[in-house]
C-alpha cells in the first residue's frame, strides 16, 4: 500500500471518529444487534468536537515511511489500529476503548461464555493492570489467582502502561499454550511468577443449591447456626453477566419460587455475587427486578447531569423471599447494581467486602471490519443516588475471607446467619 493511500485512509478514519464522537449520544450498553436491550437518544445533538492540527502526526508518518529502515516493518493495519487506539487511550479512561478484530471477537466470544485462554477478568486500577475475578474452575484460580492481584508482566514483558485490551490480546492463547504471569498479590511485597496452561473457558453463569444448614459444605457450625440445622437455605452464584443470563435466571427462579411456595423449612436466599465482573446493564435490572416489587432499579447520569431511571421489570418472582447478598473485591459493575439495588431498597443485607467500585456505562458499537469501539457514555447511580465509582459498595456486615484456612468459607458462614438473624448480625 503506498504512503498516499495510507494518509488517505487515516484521514478518513480520524475524521470519521471525530464525527462520531461529535454526532452520536446514544445511551446503552450492548451491541446493536443484540436483543432485547434499550437506546435512549438525548434531546439535543452535541456540539461537534473542534478538528485538531493534525499537521505532526503527518510528519511523523512521512519520517516513518522515508527513513525507517526496516520497510517489511511498516504495517499499515498496525499503523490505523495504533492510530486509533492512541487516540481513545488519550482520554486516559480505562473503559473507553478501541478493539482491533480479534480482540473484539475475544470480546464477544466471553460475554457468549466460551473463549480459550486462563479464565481471568482484568481491569485497570491506578494505572496497573489488576484481576478483577478469576473465573469459578478456569486455569487462573486454580493456579492461585486472587481477585485484586497485580500483573506485572506477561511472559517478562512488563505491562506498565498497558490497557486491558493489550493485556488480554497478551494473555490469551490457544488451549494447551502457557504464559507466565508475574503477579503481586494484595498485602504481599514481592511478586511471583505464576505459569498458566491456558484452555477452553466454559462460563455457566448461574449455580445453586438448596440444603439443610447442618449439610453445607465450608462452613462452621457456629452457635447462631448449630440452633437452625435442619433449616434450609438456597444458594444462588451468578459469576457473570453474559449473553445467556437471563433464559437460564428466568429458568432457575420459576423452580425455585415453586420449592419455596411448597417447603417452609426454606429461611431464605444467600445471592453470592463475589468475584462477578459485571456484564449488561439491562441485565442487572432483569435480575434485580426479581427481588424488588416496584421502583427505581438503577440510576444513569450523562454529560450533563440529566438522569434517566430504570425501573424494576420483571416477574417479581422472589420479592417476598428474604435474602443475603455477598460482595468482595471482584463484585465489579452489573453485580454492583443488583446489590446496590437491593440495598438501597432494603430488600437484603450485603455481606463481605468492598466491591470493586465500577460505576460507569459504555457503548459498544461494531465498526465494521470486525473491529469495536467502547465508549464511556455515562454513569450509573445506586436508586438513593450513590456513584461507587472508584469507592465501591460498602457491606452492612464486614467479614474478610480467613487467608490461613482457605476451606472454611466464612463469609458464607456470616451470610447464612445474617439470614437467619438479620437484626442482630455483625
Amino acid at each position: 500500500m503506498t504512503p498516499e493511500r495510507i494518509r488517505f485512509i487515516l484521514a478518513i478514519v480520524i475524521a470519521a471518529l471525530i464525527g462520531y464522537y461529535g454526532g452520536v449520544n446514544k445511551v446503552a450498553l450492548d451491541w446493536k444487534n443484540y436483543q432485547p436491550h434499550v437506546q435512549i437518544t438525548s434531546k439535543e445533538p452535541p456540539p461537534p468536537l473542534e478538528p485538531g492540527d493534525f499537521s505532526q502526526f503527518w510528519k511523523v508518518l512521512e519520517k516513518l515511511e522515508t527513513s525507517y529502515y526496516d520497510k517489511k516493518a511498516i504495517d499499515t493495519q498496525k499503523i490505523l489500529n495504533g492510530a486509533i487506539s492512541g487516540m481513545v487511550d488519550s482520554l486516559d479512561d480505562p473503559y473507553t476503548v478501541y478493539l482491533p478484530p480479534k480482540q473484539n471477537n475475544d470480546f464477544k466470544q466471553g460475554l457468549a461464555g466460551k473463549f480459550e485462554g486462563i479464565g481471568a477478568e482484568l481491569g485497570v486500577k491506578d494505572k496497573q493492570i489488576i484481576v478483577v475475578s478469576p473465573l469459578d474452575g478456569g486455569p487462573a484460580k486454580k493456579a492461585g489467582i486472587k481477585p485484586g492481584d497485580l500483573i506485572v508482566k506477561v511472559n517478562d514483558q512488563s505491562t506498565a502502561g498497558w490497557n486491558v485490551n493489550q493485556a488480554v490480546e497478551k494473555i490469551r492463547g490457544p488451549k494447551g499454550t502457557d504464559v507466565t504471569l508475574n503477579v503481586l498479590h494484595k498485602s504481599e511485597e514481592q511478586p511471583v511468577d505464576i505459569k498458566i496452561v491456558r484452555d477452553t473457558i466454559t462460563v455457566k453463569s448461574l449455580t445453586s443449591w438448596t440444603k439443610k444448614i447442618k449439610d453445607v459444605e465450608a462452613i462452621k457450625q457456629t452457635s447462631v447456626l448449630k440452633g437452625a440445622a435442619d433449616d434450609k437455605v438456597v444458594y444462588i452464584r451468578l459469576s457473570q453477566f453474559g449473553d445467556s443470563t437471563n433464559t437460564e435466571w428466568e429458568s432457575l427462579a420459576t423452580k425455585l419460587a415453586e420449592s419455596m411456595r411448597k417447603d417452609s423449612g426454606i429461611k431464605g436466599i444467600v445471592f453470592d455475587l463475589r468475584n462477578n465482573p459485571g456484564g449488561y446493564l439491562t441485565d442487572a435490572v432483569y435480575i434485580a427486578s426479581e427481588f424488588v416489587k416496584d421502583g427505581v432499579a438503577v440510576m444513569q447520569e450523562d454529560k450533563n447531569g440529566e438522569r434517566q431511571s430504570y425501573k424494576v421489570s420483571g416477574k417479581g418472582l422472589l420479592t417476598d423471599v428474604p435474602v443475603v447478598v455477598l460482595i468482595n473485591k471482584g463484585s465489579a459493575s452489573a453485580s454492583e447494581i443488583v446489590a446496590g439495588s437491593l440495598s438501597d431498597h432494603q430488600r437484603a443485607q450485603l455481606v463481605g467486602e468492598t466491591s470493586f467500585g465500577k460505576g460507569t456505562i459504555q457503548q459498544a458499537e461494531d465498526l465494521g471490519g470486525g473491529a469495536g469501539l467502547h465508549v464511556t457514555i455515562a454513569k450509573w447511580l445506586t436508586p438513593n443516588g450513590t456513584w461507587v465509582h472508584k469507592k465501591g459498595l460498602t457491606p452492612n456486615v464486614a467479614v474478610e475471607l480467613d487467608k490461613k484456612d482457605q476451606s472454611h468459607d466464612v463469609q458464607l458462614e456470616k451470610a447464612i446467619e445474617t439470614l437467619l438473624n438479620p437484626t442482630t448480625a455483625n
